[in-house]
């Protein structure tokens, strides 16, 4: 079976709650899909397609090409039924592959074991075949196979991202507390940002959200900054797919003439790293960064958008001490930035209420096992606060 040329299942990964937006990229992309749910999309396509994904989505976790689906009771027959899988056309008999997985069975106590069953199946089946063993480990740095195994049902993958999509590298220095990138990437595309407007981050830490915010409005795609995925050590990988796709990538960068970017920070240090890790992306030059109070961020007069991430209290006294910067929040929203949409991503609904202006929007989302709110405010001329409740 050569999985470059051959159709099959292919389920994309995402962060929970970022399905929708991730849903939207693989469209925008041309894919048609055959399932959305809440930490995936599914799809048919072949492994040459899931190159192209692994390049341009900017919310997904892996993308994963299904190799067999099937029904399990045990790791003996985890082991019988993965050993009749032609692993000889996909894994190098002299490389390196490693296993990963989610396993829900009474069976398992720990993934480890599945992990191991499953290395012990393609070790065995290629050493057969070709008198040859690949080596195994839990570094991925070569090819990567994925179990999904939970009750009787489970699912044999190549993941063909190896590393976390979400993740796009050019985070250096990640700062305090900093947003995923993924999730940094979906926040902005739920707002009503037409990415050519002012985009205003205030607090912006280690400066995720306007970096993110700059690779989108010029069409930078995360896989211009990635050079490194799983899809590289499977039989039949021609680097020349890879470079086809990587060409495009360079080729649909635009410039947006006026396009303005502010970041704001009151450390010297976070604006510091932020700097770096704008520098590391590219996007640098189409950045303002400013250390300043949030309160003092100079707010152009042309329409856009203001985006703040503050801080959520998770320790013990701490939202005391954050009750007044969100109040401060409130504020400066409807003092300084009529005429714009705020939006405040927060995980903590006891805190926001202290914002004192009604969200026209809550839109939900995870930051790790966080539950948090995208809150969307339109700051009309003589926006009025009020005492309800977020």
């Amino acid at each position: 079976m050569d999985v470059f040329t051959t159709k099959r299942k292919i389920i994309i990964t995402c962060h929970k709650w970022l399905s929708n937006v991730l849903h939207k990229e693989v469209i925008d992309l041309g894919f048609k899909t055959e399932r959305v749910f809440q930490t995936g999309v599914e799809l048919i396509g072949t492994v040459e397609d899931c190159i192209r994904l692994n390049l341009n989505l900017r919310c997904a976790s892996q993308v994963m090409y299904s190799l067999k689906s099937f029904v399990c009771n045990d790791p003996d027959e985890l082991y019988k039924q993965l050993v009749d899988v032609p692993w000889e056309k996909m894994i190098d008999p002299g490389g390196y592959f490693s296993v990963t997985s989610n396993v829900f069975h009474p069976t398992i106590q720990t993934n480890l074991f599945a992990n191991l069953r499953v290395k012990d199946a393609i070790v065995d089946r290629i050493k057969e075949i070709s008198n040859q063993r690949p080596t195994t480990g839990s570094e991925l740095s070569g090819a990567v196979v994925y179990l999904f195994w939970k009750h009787e049902d489970a699912e044999i993958f190549l993941d063909t991202s190896g590393e976390t999509l979400a993740k796009h590298v050019y985070r250096k220095l990640p700062g305090k507390a900093p947003m995923l990138e993924a999730l940094a990437a979906a926040t902005i595309l739920s707002t009503n940002w037409n990415k050519k407007d002012v985009f205003i981050n205030p607090m912006c830490g280690s400066g995720t959200l306007a970096i993110e915010a700059a690779l989108i409005a010029t069409k930078r795609a995360p896989g211009l900054l990635r050079h490194y995925y799983a899809f590289m050590h499977l039989l039949g990988y021609e680097v020349d797919m890879y470079e086809k796709e990587r060409t495009k990538l360079d080729e649909q960068i635009i410039d947006v003439p006026n396009l303005k970017i502010i970041a704001t920070d009151l450390s010297e240090r976070a604006i510091k790293i932020a700097k770096i890790n704008a520098e590391v992306a590219g996007v640098d030059y189409l950045i303002d960064f400013e250390v300043c109070d949030f309160e003092d961020t100079i707010i152009p007069e042309q329409e856009g958008i203001i985006m703040i991430n503050p801080e959520y209290g998770e320790r013990m006294g701490e939202e005391v001490e954050l009750e007044a910067t969100y109040a401060r929040m409130g504020d400066f929203f409807k003092n300084s930035c009529k005429g714009k949409t705020g939006y405040i991503f927060t995980g903590n609904l006891d805190l926001a209420k202290k914002i004192r202006l009604k969200p026209s929007k809550r839109i939900e989302f995870y930051n790790a096992k966080i539950d948090c709110r995208l809150l969307e405010y339109e700051l009309y001329a003589g926006t009025k606060r009020t005492d309800k409740l977020v």
